[in-house]
């Protein structure tokens, strides 16, 4: 039966913005832990056809690798004033940096603020390096070395900095995650929540789960980072998006790693 989302409805009467129920699947499912959201935590990878799976699964195929590669390079260039690189001194990323992508935001004391992978690693060329820093979403520096970093820990579950500090982040980013947004008065939970598991014109609703991220997006025909979906998902209900690295979208980022706590690692991914 088609289902309309309640209170877009109004809005959207005519416009194709509609879910329809999909075709029962087994979908590979891992257990939520007590007075988590959701009753069971599913990859995106999940709900994504047996062609794009493939495409994912196979690191000769995965367009993505292309930029994991770039990553690899850049890890052992040097690069600023220092005329270090990144392995000068965390050495082999195989050893160094197993974990990181799983364990990623966590609180900086240094800082007093929560940290992504990306904002490490412009810490890591500011300081140590005295590199110029890289651009967040789009720049392909950035987004091979994230991609190499978080690599590393491809299979790896995701793990929580339960500190009380990231506690009250991951609270604004719950509050930001089921807060309504824009034209279309949306949440991030309308659809990820709600409505996963049905289409959406032709694309299937996921919960929404990051830990693919930075993925190969085909809409895209491209690569791209967690806050890039994130300032996309609030441009289509018509919202005026949060700044990436921002306060907000660095706390949806650590909120999202919860809802996705025990997931594997799967980056690169491949998405719609």
């Amino acid at each position: 039966m088609m289902k309309i989302f309640g209170k877009v409805a109004a809005i959207v009467a005519g416009s194709a913005l509609v879910a329809t129920a999909a075709f029962a699947e087994d979908r590979k499912s891992y257990p939520a832990p007590k007075d988590h959201p959701l009753s069971e935590i599913i990859s995106g990878y999940e709900f994504r056809t047996p062609e794009t799976r493939a495409l994912q699964d196979d690191d000769f195929e995965n367009p993505a690798y292309i930029l994991l590669d770039l990553g690899a390079e850049l890890w052992s260039t040097a690069d600023g004033a220092a005329g270090k690189s990144c392995a000068s001194c965390h050495g082999d990323a195989a050893e160094s940096m197993k974990g990181i992508g799983a364990s990623f935001p966590k609180w900086s004391k240094e800082r007093n603020k929560a940290i992504t992978v990306e904002q490490q690693i412009n810490i890591c060329r500011e300081e140590q390096m005295q590199a110029d820093t890289w651009k967040w979403t789009k720049d392909p520096n950035m987004l091979g070395m994230t991609i190499f970093v978080k690599n590393q820990s491809r299979g790896m579950p995701i793990v929580l900095d339960n500190s009380p500090e990231m506690e009250t982040v991951r609270k604004l980013g719950e509050e930001v995650y089921y807060t309504r947004y824009g034209q279309l008065d949306m949440s991030c939970a309308n659809c990820h929540e709600d409505y996963y598991g049905n289409y959406i014109r032709a694309d299937m609703l996921s919960q929404g789960q990051i830990n693919g991220f930075p993925t190969y997006r085909l809409k895209w025909n491209g690569v791209g980072s967690t806050h890039r979906r994130f300032k996309g998902c609030m441009k289509n209900i018509r919202a005026n998006p949060f700044k990436p690295q921002g306060e907000e979208f660095t706390a949806l980022e650590a909120y999202m790693m919860y809802r996705a706590v025990g997931l594997p690692i799967e980056t690169p991914s491949v998405r719609n």
